[in-house]
């Protein structure tokens, strides 16, 4: 009988019965940096997996992974809208589109110009953070259903997480063939979201589809609206 060396509480097996700490750890080597690029890139429980369910039944997938006690299924949302944003960030500066998804023409001497570049060299990141005030307006449109502001959160990690992938692959077509492709990326990549969340919600409810398509016009929108205030309000206090 031993002692949990994380919780203290007395092991009698392999694994903590309270904390769930393994008894005795793999020294971190060759095989052990091996295996963990394997779990995350496992095809039946990892990230080709995720990708292959969330094109193929979003909806029932995000709600099983909402709802159900076993999330092993599927890649961690947060994780996976990271590595698929990480993705897009490195195909994009591979190949220099630098005119990405939205194309701004602000100056760069202007703080609102700067971070307009910035969202334009970073949309991987951008995103993300646009994906919070989408989840905000989705919330509000969807609020007869039973799903509190962090699970459509959660929607909308795996379901933005796929549409980096959608930028990612018109990126590399656009990169390696020169033909300017990232506003049908645009378009696939809102279709795809649209489709996705209304899936989530009830597939069967035309309403549901309009609902989403104003989540998102009105989460896209609020957020250029933040960046341009803060751009304003920057310059403003810089100016006094």
């Amino acid at each position: 009988m031993d002692n949990c060396k994380n919780c203290s509480e007395t092991i009698s097996g392999n694994y903590c019965s309270n904390c769930g700490q393994a008894v005795k750890f793999k020294r971190i080597d060759r095989h052990y940096i091996t295996h963990e690029i394997e779990h995350v890139l496992h095809f039946e429980r990892g990230i080709f997996y995720t990708i292959k369910e969330l094109l193929r039944n979003p909806g029932q997938n995000i709600r099983n992974y909402i709802t159900d006690n076993n999330r092993s299924k599927l890649v961690k949302p947060i994780i996976f809208i990271i590595i698929t944003s990480l993705i897009y960030s490195i195909i994009n500066h591979l190949f220099h589109i630098e005119d990405g998804y939205i194309k701004f023409d602000e100056t760069k001497k202007s703080a609102t110009g700067s971070i307009f570049e910035w969202i334009q060299a970073h949309y991987g990141y951008a995103n993300i953070m646009m994906g919070i005030f989408i989840a905000f307006w989705a919330k509000l449109f969807f609020r007869k259903y039973d799903y509190n502001f962090f699970e459509i959160l959660i929607l909308l990690c795996f379901v933005m997480g796929i549409g980096m992938l959608i930028f990612s692959f018109f990126a590399l077509i656009q990169g390696l063939t020169h033909i300017n492709l990232m506003q049908v990326a645009g378009a696939v990549g809102m279709v795809y979201t649209i489709w996705a969340i209304g899936h989530f919600f009830d597939k069967n409810k035309a309403m549901n589809y309009v609902k989403a398509f104003a989540s998102y016009m009105l989460g896209t929108l609020t957020f250029f609206i933040l960046v341009l205030i803060i751009g304003v309000v920057f310059e403003l206090a810089i100016k006094h």
